[in-house]
């Protein structure tokens, strides 16, 4: 007996698609049967491996590269949606940094601020924005937050402030567009094994970090990407306006 996610001949596209949670959740939006368009900032040729992967499940795939920061790069990835698939009924914004770099708050450069806030916010404003014009009623809009964004990251306050941010947005847009049907939430991941936080990850401090996770293990990819798709499943249509949480039970101790 197999379960029908209800994602057959859907059309979702997956900001930061190329790789770690982004790749995850388009290869599994795909193998539920959707049809996905994935961007990315300049990886080409593992853009292109995904959607190799997406194409031998028997559906429709593609990738546009751009700096989703530059609305010029915004029109062009969402004219190819136009182009591609007429309409959206899935988005996923999941594209993001992680400043590596611990700095305090009283040392932290203009640039660094401006960086982290323009790709981990602005972008999502431009993107949701162009995707809420397009999508279809019943639509499902997921943002990807962060642990960090509840509770703080001390010398990563500008990316803390970003995931929070994306908390708040989730909740007013959630009112903003119910009446057409669309939900709109998010997913906050504690620490994943991606090459975002390699660098974190493969230093002396990793035995620390699994053992502050009651699961004993950081996640996967795909232990992020699970629970995004079924935020864009007709499993979750009456749940709008939440942040599900995706870390192990790690925000609970410490």
């Amino acid at each position: 007996m197999t379960l029908d996610l209800g994602l057959e001949g859907k059309r979702a596209l997956v900001t930061g698609g190329s790789r770690g949670v982004g790749r995850a959740t388009a290869e599994l939006l795909a193998q539920g049967g959707a049809h996905v368009g994935i961007s990315y900032r300049s990886r080409a040729d593992e853009a292109r491996r995904v959607v190799e992967g997406v194409r031998a499940l028997g559906v429709r795939g593609w990738a546009e590269g751009g700096d989703l920061t530059d609305r010029r790069a915004v029109d062009r990835l969402f004219s190819r949606v136009d182009e591609e698939f007429d309409g959206l009924d899935i988005f996923v914004g999941n594209a993001g940094i992680w400043p590596v770099a611990d700095v305090p708050l009283s040392g932290m450069e203009d640039e660094r601020w401006h960086t982290t806030v323009a790709v981990n916010l602005d972008s999502i404003f431009f993107t949701t924005r162009a995707a809420l014009q397009r999508m279809s009623s019943d639509g499902r809009v997921v943002l990807v937050s962060s642990t960090a964004g509840q509770r703080g990251e001390a010398y990563h306050s500008d990316y803390a402030a970003t995931k929070g941010a994306i908390i708040s947005l989730v909740k007013g847009l959630c009112v903003e567009v119910g009446r057409r049907g669309i939900t709109v939430n998010a997913v906050a991941p504690g620490w994943i094994d991606t090459e975002m936080s390699a660098s974190a990850l493969g230093g002396p401090d990793r035995p620390a970090i699994d053992d502050a996770i009651p699961l004993g293990r950081v996640a996967t990819a795909e232990d992020v990407a699970g629970p995004i798709v079924m935020l864009c499943s007709p499993l979750a249509r009456h749940i709008t306006g939440e942040v599900l949480n995706v870390n192990g039970g790690a925000v609970l101790v410490g």
